[in-house]
């Protein structure tokens, strides 16, 4: 939703120990992929462990939109009756993709090489995210897009009448832009060619071959080699979404630094480019064990076991592991609060152009709470001050941002005195059952 409702105030306190069985929401990336790779398909697609969060609800919206039929049957069950490939209907009105980049990225490269026109906008957060970086390659397919100073939001966009394929470098990394290439592709004749230089999030690629699409993937010299043959007939899937690692990512975290904590998040995506938080807790000493590992809709699973860690320490994350854990930094950087010494980010620019900049508003709330963090335009240092010494205690300002505000929610949970956030209304976009899901494990957050 565009507009943003009155704020809601939330407290975090001091917990005596997070136990149980915590099954957070599917997976946010692979849930928009399955809804806008259903619309583009012919015939029906079934989707089991949706997230129903906003950002997503947003996105089958959209696709309704465009002419694809959307059914919510309850439980996290949904069916897609797809258009096809070049298929889409000009939508009757703006599409509203409300908080959510990808989605709104992605729902841009699907309709680009079609010949329809489209408006999009978001709320006050995306609509001041710049949208240059997706809209300058589409652009070569022969897209047309018309948006507010530094290519913001609201932007109307002219699909090609006549697309042609492309062949293009990704300058940053970003699985986004990765991916809104690849969709544009689906309609462009011959083939479309992405290079990355630093491997992405790969669920693209993975549901574009299982839903039936020609696609290479090859590591050279130049980086890795995507090359998609376009104009397929995709073909209907069933699609059994694993856990979303990011969402994961707070209950995981929360339990390693909260005293008599022991955590069980079951059927966790475990993608090796989504993962990268996981490596990291256990190289600064966290008790994560995975257990069950399998395979399901072509992606990894497991069972994710987090224990109290006591003794962790402040480490140096790799910079080439901040594609498969860019989303994780903020929640990171409060586990790194409770750990002995050091831990220095880098190759995080990424983080500035977020839902809100999350080095900014991360950096600015663990400063209010006693922690000492350092920062550079991209790359950050958190000072950690050792288990039971974080004073907490402030407010701090969620920006807006879903990651921000949980963050702090979680910092309260092991904090010597409660942490609270202006507003936790933007948690909906992507956990919508947050506040049970962790009351039920033996947190104490309010709304206040």
């Amino acid at each position: 939703m565009s507009g943003h409702g009155t704020p809601i105030p939330m407290t975090s306190h001091a917990s005596t120990g997070l136990n149980g069985t915590a099954d957070v929401p599917g997976d946010k990336s692979i849930s928009h992929r399955s809804l806008i790779l259903g619309a583009m398909s012919v015939g029906e697609t079934r989707i089991t462990g949706l997230l129903e969060g906003e950002d997503v609800l947003d996105t089958g919206r959209a696709m309704r939109a465009f002419g694809a039929e959307v059914t919510d049957h309850g439980g996290g069950e949904w069916s897609v009756h797809g258009v096809g490939v070049g298929g889409f209907a000009e939508p009757e009105n703006v599409i509203d993709c409300g908080n959510s980049g990808t989605g709104v990225r992605l729902i841009m490269g699907s309709m680009a090489t079609s010949p329809i026109t489209a408006t999009f906008t978001g709320d006050a957060s995306l609509n001041g995210r710049p949208m240059g970086r997706v809209t300058d390659p589409l652009a070569l397919f022969g897209t047309q897009a018309v948006g507010r100073k530094q290519g913001r939001l609201p932007m109307t966009l002219v699909g090609a009448a006549d697309p042609v394929p492309v062949r293009y470098v990704v300058p940053v990394p970003s699985a986004q832009v990765k991916s809104a290439v690849l969709l544009a592709g689906l309609n462009a004749p011959g083939k479309t060619v992405v290079i990355e230089k630093e491997a992405t999030r790969d669920h693209t690629e993975r549901m574009l071959a299982g839903f039936g699409a020609e696609i290479t993937v090859e590591e050279t010299d130049e980086g890795r080699v995507i090359t998609l043959t376009g104009q397929p007939e995709l073909k209907p899937q069933t699609i059994i979404v694993p856990r979303d690692p990011s969402s994961a990512a707070f209950p995981v975290c929360a339990a390693v630094i909260t005293p008599g904590s022991d955590v069980l998040v079951p059927n966790i995506g475990l993608n090796p480019t989504r993962a990268g938080l996981f490596f990291t807790l256990q190289d600064m000493g966290a008790d994560l064990t995975f257990e069950n590992m399998r395979e399901e809709s072509g992606e990894p699973v497991a069972d994710l076991r987090a224990r109290f860690s006591p003794d962790l320490k402040g480490i140096e994350v790799p910079a080439e592991r901040a594609a498969s854990m860019i989303d994780e930094y903020p929640v990171l950087s409060v586990v790194a609060s409770f750990a002995e010494g050091k831990t220095h980010m880098p190759g995080v620019k990424e983080l500035r152009v977020k839902e809100s900049d999350r080095i900014d508003a991360m950096a600015k709330g663990l400063r209010l709470n006693g922690v000492t963090v350092d920062e550079g335009d991209d790359w950050w240092t958190v000072h950690g001050l050792g288990h039971g010494n974080v004073p907490g205690g402030e407010t701090c300002a969620s920006q807006l941002d879903h990651r921000i505000a949980m963050s702090f929610m979680v910092m309260g949970m092991a904090a010597n005195a409660p942490v609270s956030i202006d507003d936790g209304q933007p948690i909906a976009t992507s956990f919508p059952i947050f506040e049970p899901l962790m009351a039920a494990l033996g947190a104490r957050v309010e709304r206040t």
